[in-house]
Order: structure tokens, then sequence, then C-alpha cells
């Protein structure tokens, strides 16, 4: 069973949010995704600055088993892309809720409709495995 934190919102495409109170938000990887793609050999993070749509592709990961775009959940623009991953991609696999976050975004959506709770994301993950 996967680590769901119940602090978190989530997409369908298994990425997490924190969203934090001052309209920023850091994303990063679900334990499922990580989990379903392997070890990771390289992680591409945003550079700083570059404005996002939500949806659009926004980092990529690679691992020995494939590579996969990450999208961005919200609307905002790139605060910080986790630089040390291009050094530690493997801190998405040990830490996918800490020292694996990929980007810090400051939202230009307040409006985070769509995002899922933990206790939705486990539904989803269920009816995705039947």
């Amino acid at each position: 069973m996967s680590n769901i934190p119940a602090d978190l919102k989530y997409t369908r495409s298994h990425e997490w949010l924190r969203l934090n109170t001052d309209g920023t938000a850091v994303i990063g990887i679900t334990d499922h995704a990580q989990d379903q793609l392997g070890d990771m050999v390289y992680v591409e993070v945003p550079d700083t600055g570059r404005s996002l749509a939500a949806g659009e592709a926004c980092a990529v990961v690679e691992s020995v088993k494939a590579a996969s775009d990450v999208y961005a959940p919200l609307a905002g623009e790139v605060l910080e892309g986790n630089a040390s991953l291009a050094d530690a991609p493997e801190a998405v696999n040990q830490d996918p809720y800490g020292s694996g976050w990929l980007l810090k975004l400051k939202l230009s959506d307040d409006n985070p409709a769509g995002l899922m709770d933990a206790a939705a994301y486990t539904a989803f993950l269920a009816s995705e495995e039947q």
C-alpha cells in the first residue's frame, strides 16, 4: 500500500501538492508513482521564473523502466526547481514527499478545483487497480 499523507492534495496523474497559506505550493510525484516507475536515474525540473499553465508538462522523471512527464496541477510561476535532484535523483524514490520534491510554485490560480484529498486519492488508486 502506498504512503498517502493526509495533509496533501493529489491529481489523477499522480502528482502531490502541499498548499501553503502564502499562495505557494510544493509539488512532487506520489509514492505510488515512484513505486510504479522504479529506480530514478534522471530528473529534469523547470527553471525558476517559468510560467506554467495547469496541466502543462513541467518536469521529467526518468527511471530504469520509463521516462514520464510531470504535469503542473495548477497554474503559476516556478519559484524554484529542486536542483539537488540532478545529483541525487534517487531522493524521489527514498523520500517522495520530502527531499524528493520537484518544484515550488507561486500559484496564479487560487481555486484548486479537481484536486483530491487523501481519501479520494486512495479510492482512485483502488479503482485503477481493478
